[in-house]
């Protein structure tokens, strides 16, 4: 299973191809964005973990599309790393107060870069924590892993997701349009039905664990997880 998604933001093909093959070499999920248009697409349709954003982007700053992210709840556990060439302590605060968790200043070494990741991940998991777990499942959010009484379980990206948003959603009933929406990302048009389809898969891959009944069917309404022993 893969670490955590980090999304670049920055324009310069250069850096940004040399930014992704450190962090693939060191085993991160890798994605690229030359905007903020085609950013805020990829993070409504695939979601991240950390996203590293160049100040100067050709539609709108990077200072404007951090503080657009830290408005949107969606987006409410993501983490940001200013990465730009404007060294000035002005701009320094600029960027921290606009929500940045951290400002790295070109040039920089490939290894400030990955501890300076790796420490902002860390915060981050551990406000939060790692683990969430309900029933008998357990999810290593940092790890995209999930196991069962300790046995890890093989999931897809799409059923992990639809998992991690639902148990972390207990007992709440959420319609198939609404976890498209969370899910599978605002900006991505597919019918109903393939929210039906993962369920199903879900329950599958659940069902040796005696987990498939965690996730519950409400008739007319759509799903919700619920560990409650009726």
């Amino acid at each position: 299973m893969s670490t955590a998604r980090i999304l670049i933001v920055e324009d310069e093909s250069a850096i940004s191809d040399m930014v992704s093959f450190h962090l693939q070499r060191a085993g991160y999920d890798v994605m690229q964005a030359a905007d903020c248009d085609s950013a805020r697409k990829m993070l409504a349709d695939q979601g991240a973990d950390l996203a590293i954003i160049d100040w100067m982007l050709p539609d709108m700053s990077g200072l404007e599309l951090t503080r657009y992210l830290r408005r949107d709840s969606q987006h409410e556990d993501l983490d940001i790393i200013m990465l730009t060439a404007r060294a000035d302590e002005q701009d320094k605060v600029r960027g921290l107060d606009s929500g940045a968790d951290d400002y790295i200043t070109k040039p920089f070494s490939s290894r400030e870069l990955l501890s300076r990741i790796q420490a902002v991940l860390r915060r981050s998991t551990s406000a939060v924590g790692e683990v969430h777990s309900a029933g008998n499942l357990k999810i290593d959010a940092v790890g995209h892993r999930v196991f069962a009484a300790d046995q890890e379980i093989s999931l897809g990206p799409k059923e992990y997701r639809l998992l991690k948003f639902l148990l972390t959603h207990p007992e709440r009933v959420y319609s198939r349009a609404q976890l498209l929406d969370r899910v599978w990302g605002a900006n991505v048009y597919v019918e109903e039905r393939t929210v039906d389809v993962h369920i199903r898969r879900l329950r599958k891959a659940l069902e040796p664990h005696q987990a498939d009944g965690l996730i519950q069917t409400v008739r007319g309404a759509g799903y919700r997880f619920s560990a409650r022993e009726d």
